[in-house]
């Protein structure tokens, strides 16, 4: 019986961790991995890996396979990196010279789109997934 309960509730979290716009707390999401704009509006991808930002640009027709390409610190992003950390909810990039940028960041689609609320708010989708 013991069995039978754990795995019950292993199915219903497993279930209700899908979003964090259920407010559940025990779904946590990571901004590690590959970003990009939606519909690859401005050809830009991000990898966020290890506390470094990493830009990378597209300059082909197909930006998706180039991107799923591209590893963290490869050599095809841009020479400038960027620290960042996050803590609680709130992501810190540090733009140098003094400059950093504060965002609070809010998870949907399963971890797989991630919103900045800044002045103004805009959302990326992790490489390879349509969360609109």
């Amino acid at each position: 019986m013991n069995k039978s309960f754990l795995i019950v509730v292993l199915f219903i979290m497993a279930c209700s961790s899908d979003d964090v716009s259920n407010n559940n707390p025990l779904t946590t999401f990571t901004i590690e991995g590959k970003w990009v704009y939606p519909d690859n509006s401005l050809n830009t991808m991000y990898i966020y890996e290890a506390g470094i930002r990493y830009t990378y640009y597209c300059v082909g027709s197909d930006c998706e396979s180039q991107y799923e390409s591209f590893e963290a610190a490869d050599g095809n992003h841009l020479p400038t990196t960027h620290p960042y950390k996050v803590e609680n909810t709130m992501l810190t990039v540090d733009l140098h010279f003094g400059n950093e940028w504060v965002a609070p960041l809010t998870f949907e689609c399963g971890g797989n789109k991630v919103t900045f609320a800044t002045p103004n708010p805009y959302y990326l989708n992790r490489l390879g997934y349509d969360c609109n």
